[in-house]
């Protein structure tokens, strides 16, 4: 599934959008990707001479995967919590990030996901991560 199908779900848009394609999507996972190139707008800050996709991004990039996997077309995601965040690895260009998110439970309206983020099967980043919508 490709952009277009994750602009179809998530309200996101350049450059805020952090998730390119899905790979496969169940009912309570989601596995998506980020192409990350030397081109991205980030990289003219972070940093000019040692390019590093930001963490911060990363965890972006998973809340919005997990988006896609449970928003419906025209919801607006919240994100309500970010609990046990790790960094594991450097994301530098040229790369594929890779996102997963599975569904661990669901109280109150509120999310909870596992999410991991790695490149080349490599983890570069974990959280858990409470989503809900408005």
């Amino acid at each position: 599934m490709d952009r277009e199908f994750v602009m179809s779900r998530i309200p996101h848009r350049d450059p805020f959008l952090m998730v390119d394609g899905v790979i496969e999507m169940g009912t309570s996972h989601i596995k998506a990707f980020k192409d990350i190139n030397e081109k991205l707008e980030v990289f003219k800050g972070h940093f000019p001479n040692y390019p590093i996709y930001p963490g911060v991004l990363i965890i972006e990039g998973l809340a919005q995967t997990a988006g896609v996997l449970l928003l419906e077309p025209g919801s607006t995601p919240l994100f309500a919590g970010i609990e046990r965040a790790r960094f594991r690895g450097q994301v530098r260009p040229p790369c594929v990030l890779e996102y997963e998110v599975k569904v661990i439970q669901t109280k109150m309206g509120v999310v909870k996901v596992e999410a991991m983020a790695s490149v080349e099967e490599l983890p570069v980043a974990e959280a858990v991560l409470l989503l809900a919508r408005a």
